[in-house]
C-alpha cells in the first residue's frame, strides 16, 4: 500500500487533480455552511437580482462574485449545490452499478458453462447499445427524479464492470490458492466473495474511478435534455442548461461557470483514475 501511494505521489498532475477532486468533495459536503446563499431557500431570493453580472452586489449588500442567474440565486451557491447533486449521483450510481457487475463477473468466471454464457451474452447485449439512447428511454419510462438518474445509470454501466472483473477473474481462478480453496471443499460462496473477488479489486478500482467521471458527464448531460435531475434539485448540468438561452444575449456567466466546474471535476477524476491504472497496472505505463 505504501510502494502504492508513494507511487502514485510521483506524479505531479494526478497529485494536482487529487488536491483539486478532495476540494470539490470537500467544498460540496461543506456546502451549506460555505456558499453564500441557499439557492434553494425563496426567503432569500429576491427578483430585483436576478441576471447581476459578476461582482455587482446584491439588495442584502453582498457581493455575487460569479453573478447571478435569473431567479436570482447566487452562482457561486448554486454551482456549489449543483457540485452535490453532481458528485453525489456519480458516486452512488457506480458504487451500486460495480457491486452488481463485480458479482456477475466473478459469478460467470468462476461458475462457466450456461451460467457465463448467459451473462456474458447479457452483457454483449448490453454493450450493443447506445448508453445515451438507453438512459433516454429508462429516465422517458420513470420520470424526472434523483433516484431515477441514479437507477438508469446503473442499468448502463454494470455491462462494464461485469467484463471487466470477468476478465481478471478467469485469469485468478486458475491460481494455486483458489486450487487450494477447492481442495479444502469451501463452500464456493466463500471462495467466490472471500479469495476470488478481492483479487480483482485493482481493476475494478480503476474502471470504477473512470466510470464516475463518465456518469458525472452523462447526468450532466440528461439533465442539460431535460430528462435528468429535476430544476429543484439542479445539478451541474442543470444549471448550464438553464443559463443556454441567455448566452446569445451577453449574460454568459449563468451557463459558463458552471461549465467550468464541470469540467475540472471530470479532468480531475481522469488525471486520478489514469494514474490509478499506472500505478496498480505497471505493465499499462510502460
Amino acid at each position: 500500500m505504501r510502494r502504492h501511494a508513494a507511487s502514485f505521489l510521483k506524479a505531479p498532475s494526478a497529485v494536482i487533480g487529487l488536491a483539486v477532486l478532495v476540494t470539490c468533495i470537500l467544498a460540496a459536503i461543506f456546502a451549506p455552511w460555505i456558499a453564500p446563499q441557499n439557492p434553494y431557500d425563496l426567503a432569500t431570493l429576491s427578483i430585483m437580482d436576478n441576471m447581476l453580472p459578476p461582482g455587482e452586489m446584491l439588495d442584502t449588500g453582498r457581493i455575487a462574485f460569479l453573478g447571478t442567474d435569473d431567479q436570482g440565486r447566487d452562482m457561486l451557491s448554486a454551482i456549489l449545490y449543483g457540485l452535490r447533486v453532481s458528485l453525489s449521483v456519480g458516486a452512488a450510481s457506480v458504487l451500486i452499478a460495480a457491486i452488481i457487475g463485480a458479482s456477475l463477473g466473478v459469478l460467470a468466471a468462476y461458475a462457466g458453462g450456461r451460467i457465463e454464457s448467459l451473462i456474458m451474452r447479457i452483457v454483449d447485449l448490453q454493450l450493443s447499445f447506445p448508453v445515451i439512447l438507453v438512459a433516454l428511454v429508462l429516465l422517458a419510462v420513470f420520470g424526472r427524479g434523483v433516484d431515477k438518474v441514479i437507477i438508469a445509470l446503473v442499468v448502463v454501466q454494470w455491462a462494464y464492470y461485469a467484463r471487466t472483473v470477468r476478465g481478471s477473474a478467469l485469469v485468478e481462478t486458475r491460481r494455486e490458492y483458489i486450487e487450494a480453496a477447492q481442495c479444502l471443499a469451501l463452500p464456493r460462496r466463500r471462495i467466490v466473495f472471500r479469495h476470488l473477488l478481492p483479487n480483482c479489486l485493482p481493476p475494478l478500482i480503476v474502471v470504477a474511478t473512470v466510470q464516475i467521471a463518465n456518469a458525472i458527464a452523462l447526468e450532466s448531460t440528461l439533465s442539460f435534455l431535460g430528462v435528468g435531475v429535476p430544476v429543484t434539485q439542479p445539478s451541474l448540468g442543470m444549471l448550464i442548461a438553464n443559463g443556454y438561452s441567455y448566452l446569445l444575449s451577453g449574460r454568459y456567466w449563468i451557463s459558463t461557470f458552471p461549465g467550468v466546474a464541470l469540467v475540472i471535476v471530470i479532468v480531475a477524476i481522469n488525471l486520478v483514475g489514469d494514474r490509478l491504472r499506472d500505478v496498480l497496472n505497471p505493465r499499462l505505463s510502460r
